[in-house]
């Protein structure tokens, strides 16, 4: 196989961003898309128009020329595809998180197993190279063993009006829970969590989440969609890794370009998603291009996406949302003893 054949299900604006990586990818070719909403179609068509359109998954998935198939539908949304994909003998991508509740995400990691074929994670920040180095430097040993963690994620205010849908923790929140996670190279066992409720809605726009993993590390993970839209800054995260060793720490809110007008300040993001030139750049560019040359190779790396920690991240997210309702510690479902057989 020459080139990788893909499709995407779900063409929002980040199913939209997944097809424009894609496209500056000279080992993959984009085959089909799919949307049951008819205006995304269209858009479809006219900026891929090497892909055959659908409005129905199941018909698409009935092609017998598709390798890997995105799933980039609402965070609700994901199971269906995805265990239907599998059955048809795609390989899967799924956006993060992998499904809002624990038992999907195990359902799918079943569907896999029993089709033999990959499903993996978004697992996005993993190949952007800040948070990488990290986890670099704590596996050469020069952090030592990571014994505090701190992740900070803002977004726009205005954001929140759509991204309400779903509680903080599946929309912001589970970045942190997978670097957390994969930095501590441990297993959750009891969280507390507590949310600020300004619109009285499911989901606090404000939430602050505090982990204890097994090997005795403690992460505090603070994520809110309460910047200014005129502030313009579109991304503030910061993190802070104390390791036994030394400390590891970067903020993104006042490093890069900022172009100042009589519009105010407005930043430009180039880590993640990033057009120049009519080609794309960023971690998801990287991170699709690491699948699909993993996948071409026959599978191999592909290991450093954990769908392993995907589940178990999904069952932290629970324990918080539980924890944030209830104002108690709740312990994590199925840590530590349950984890060795969800490895793909």
């Amino acid at each position: 196989m020459s080139k990788l054949r893909v499709g995407v299900i779900g063409l929002g604006s980040w199913g939209m961003c997944h097809l424009e990586a894609f496209r500056c990818l000279p080992q993959v070719e984009i085959v089909a898309v799919c949307d049951n909403r008819p205006e995304r179609r269209e858009l479809a068509e006219q900026r891929f128009p090497q892909a055959a359109v659908y409005a129905s998954y199941e018909e698409m998935l009935s092609r017998d020329d598709l390798d890997l198939v995105s799933v980039v539908t609402y965070e609700k949304e994901h199971l269906a595809p995805t265990l239907a994909a599998l059955a048809s003998g795609k390989h899967v991508i799924v956006e993060k998180p992998v499904s809002t509740l624990p038992e999907e995400a195990r359902r799918m990691f079943d569907a896999a197993r029993v089709a033999g074929r990959h499903v993996l994670p978004g697992h996005l920040l993993r190949f952007d190279p800040r948070y990488a180095e990290i986890k670099r430097r704590i596996t050469d040993g020069g952090l030592g063993k990571p014994v505090s963690m701190f992740f900070k994620r803002s977004r726009e205010h205005s954001l929140f009006e759509t991204y309400k849908r779903t509680h903080t923790v599946y929309e912001l929140s589970v970045h942190d829970l997978d670097l957390a996670i994969w930095y501590a190279g441990s297993r959750v066992v009891s969280v507390r969590a507590q949310g600020c409720y300004i619109e009285g809605v499911e989901a606090p726009e404000v939430l602050w989440s505090t982990l204890v993993f097994e090997n005795g590390a403690i992460a505090v993970l603070h994520s809110n969609w309460m910047t200014p839209d005129a502030a313009g800054i579109a991304i503030v995260d910061q993190v802070e890794v104390i390791g036994t060793e030394g400390v590891a720490h970067f903020e993104t809110s006042g490093s890069g370009l900022q172009v100042w007008n009589d519009g105010g300040r407005r930043t430009t993001e180039f880590a993640i998603h990033h057009e120049f030139n009519g080609k794309v750049y960023g971690a998801l560019r990287d991170q699709l291009g690491y699948i699909a040359d993993g996948l071409l190779a026959g599978g191999q790396g592909l290991d450093y996406l954990s769908f392993d920690d995907a589940i178990h991240g999904s069952e932290v997210a629970a324990a918080i949302v539980e924890a944030c309702a209830t104002g108690r510690e709740v312990s994590v479902a199925g840590t530590p003893s349950d984890s060795q057989h969800r490895r793909v």
